[in-house]
């Protein structure tokens, strides 16, 4: 049986409310104290923070004892909607009319729209057949004379795992074309003394660091030698040594191989054995990017964060070609998994990515 509860910001109160169970399964609702309305999924193995209403973000998840989303400024959403405002979830949808750093020429804000966004509607979905809790969050972009799109994004999680499915569809309402950009922006937790292990082969032509800084960073010394290093060998990051700091962040550009069955993989893999997870599916988003962030008031990697684009903002993007061509009426989406296994299921990981790869 498939239940459906349709999600009101009156259901969201100072103080956290169970809304529904099911074998296996809690949901409950709150507000922070910013007003941020939050949605928490439990399962066997842990919990996730949702913001139905604020760009469905998933702000925190936690499996196994311990949190996965990075280490920011921000304890909690702030009411702002600015993007470095309140930066700190461990998932964003980014895009859609614009994505990464505007450029002289853009209007768009900071990776777009999307963050941020005021969803206009949410919906609990429990599906005890399938085992599964999923949040949808619907949100209507219309701008006169420009843009008129839908948003569909979903968040599944199952009884026993500590795995997420996270999906977005971009419905085109206008009988013309518009352009499309998106990044599936994941922000894990680094953890010192961990190998990255991913489905790319490990040359400087296929993991490209970005020279290019953008207008909101400002470099460190010793920023364009750390660069010209990882140029040359973008392996020198495949192990995250404490003390070594990525200040303010370095991005790389990675072609992602799919395996047999349309899925690229990467890994953080613990010293214990364990290991952060995410995958999505190249054909779907072509380009993957990589962050790393290492300060003391900041540290997180994207492991492989998929996309339509590069991050230079939508002009340069659009000049590269470098944007989807979504037609009037048409439907685009994009499936991604993120999340944490354990020491055995990363192992078997790891080898499933060698072999793809051909590695020894």
């Amino acid at each position: 049986m498939t239940i459906r509860i349709d999600l009101r910001p009156a259901m969201f109160g100072e103080r956290e409310h169970v809304l529904a169970t099911a074998p296996g399964f809690e949901c409950s609702t709150f507000r922070f104290d910013s007003g941020v309305e939050g949605l928490r999924l439990r399962n066997e193995r842990g919990h996730i923070v949702v913001l139905p209403f604020r760009g469905q973000q998933i702000w925190r998840a936690t499996f196994d004892g311990r949190e996965l989303a990075m280490r920011s400024l921000f304890d909690e959403p702030a009411r702002s909607t600015d993007y470095l405002r309140t930066y700190g979830a461990f998932f964003l949808h980014c895009g859609v009319t614009g994505m990464g750093a505007p450029g002289p020429h853009d209007t768009h804000p900071l990776h777009g729209e999307l963050p941020n966004a005021a969803f206009d509607r949410a919906t609990l979905v429990i599906d005890e057949a399938d085992g599964s809790l999923c949040i949808e969050s619907v949100y209507r972009h219309a701008v006169a004379f420009s843009t008129d799109y839908l948003a569909t994004a979903r968040t599944a999680m199952r009884r026993d795992s500590a795995l997420l499915d996270v999906s977005l569809e971009v419905h085109n309402r206008k009988r013309g074309a518009m352009d499309l950009l998106y990044l599936g922006h994941s922000n894990f937790r680094p953890i010192d003394g961990a190998r990255l292990v991913y489905s790319a082969p490990y040359t400087p032509e296929a993991v490209r660091v970005r020279r290019s800084v953008p207008s909101h960073i400002k470099p460190q010394p010793g920023y364009a030698e750390l660069l010209e290093a990882l140029a040359a060998r973008p392996e020198a990051h495949h192990r995250l040594e404490a003390g070594a700091a990525y200040d303010p962040e370095v991005v790389f550009a990675i072609d992602m191989v799919a395996d047999a069955e349309g899925w690229a993989h990467a890994l953080q893999v613990h010293p214990d054995g364990r290991a952060d997870y995410a995958a999505h599916r190249p054909q779907q988003a072509p380009i993957a990017s990589r962050w790393l962030c290492r300060t003391p008031e900041q540290d997180a990697i994207g492991l492989s964060m998929p996309a339509t684009s590069g991050v230079e903002g939508y002009s340069a993007e659009k000049a590269h070609g470098r944007v989807v061509d979504l037609a009037g009426g048409a439907t685009w989406r994009i499936d991604m998994r993120l999340g944490a296994l354990t020491a055995p299921e990363a192992a078997r990981m790891e080898r499933h990515i060698d072999q793809c790869l051909d590695r020894a």
